[in-house]
């Protein structure tokens, strides 16, 4: 199985911090986001090759991290030509341009690159063989008051199937949110061009999930670990704190 990154967005509400800077490639507890993200892939042996899609203005910075991090897996960065938050092409844009541009026909693990989480990826790779269709890593946030407007909201059935998706509603109707950890197959993949060509928003690959799940079969697993969406400062400092507090007692144990 091949890995696409998304780290193609411009995230504009954690500026001056990404003004210059790949939301991923800020640190958590001393270690650039992305890092973390791979070091759960590093674990997965049949995984061999990763795709790290950005755009031309974070080039160089991906290319100087890459540079330094040592990985088991053939890493290829793809660069879209945008510069700025008026051209980009959005999740299911960037992700549409690299399966066209590198004629890829085969089912893929879709993370996003701003993903923090301690999931164990091999968990998801088994349940989607499983069910031989598409999976999306679902978090509870327990709350409806804190995922309104914020986040992609689905619901389940008693066999974790999607049986609904919408994308920052304001009347959610669960706790459910997607993570942005998708395994999409090859067969739904091939629906994206489908999804673009009628007009529909290029933006959220949940916009996509919302569309897919009324034609298709898909299904959620739910993560019960650490998960943070590094979407605004507060979330940012947060997930510092947690980290922070992990690393420091890693290294106590250490110790002893």
């Amino acid at each position: 199985m091949k890995t696409i990154l998304l780290a193609g967005g411009y995230a504009k509400r954690l500026w001056p911090l990404t003004k210059d800077r790949p939301k991923s490639l800020l640190r958590i507890a001393g270690k650039p986001i992305i890092e973390y993200i791979f070091d759960g892939i590093e674990k997965i042996e049949e995984i061999k090759e990763i795709y790290l899609s950005t755009n031309r203005k974070f080039e160089t910075n991906f290319k100087d991290w890459l540079e330094n991090y040592r990985s088991s897996k053939e890493i290829t960065l793809v660069i879209e030509e945008t510069r700025d938050e008026k051209e980009k092409l959005g999740s299911i844009g960037a992700l549409n341009f690299l399966i066209d541009r590198l004629g890829l026909k085969e089912d893929l693990l879709i993370i996003g690159g701003d993903n923090l989480f301690d999931f164990d990826l091999k968990d998801l790779i088994e349940f989607y063989r499983a069910k031989k269709k598409s999976v999306v890593l679902l978090y509870d946030m327990k709350d409806k008051e804190i995922v309104k407007g914020k986040y992609g909201v689905l619901e389940m059935d008693s066999a974790f199937k999607i049986i609904n998706s919408e994308e920052k509603p304001k009347e959610p109707n669960s706790t459910l949110i997607s993570t942005a950890c998708y395994i999409f197959t090859k067969e739904d993949l091939a629906l994206i061009s489908d999804y673009l060509e009628a007009g529909n928003n290029p933006d959220a690959i949940g916009f996509f999930v919302s569309w897919l799940c009324k034609r298709r079969d898909i299904y959620g697993v739910i993560h019960k670990g650490l998960w943070f969406d590094i979407g605004s400062f507060y979330d940012y400092e947060r997930a510092n704190v947690v980290y922070g507090e992990i690393k420091k007692s890693k290294n106590t144990k250490k110790l002893f």
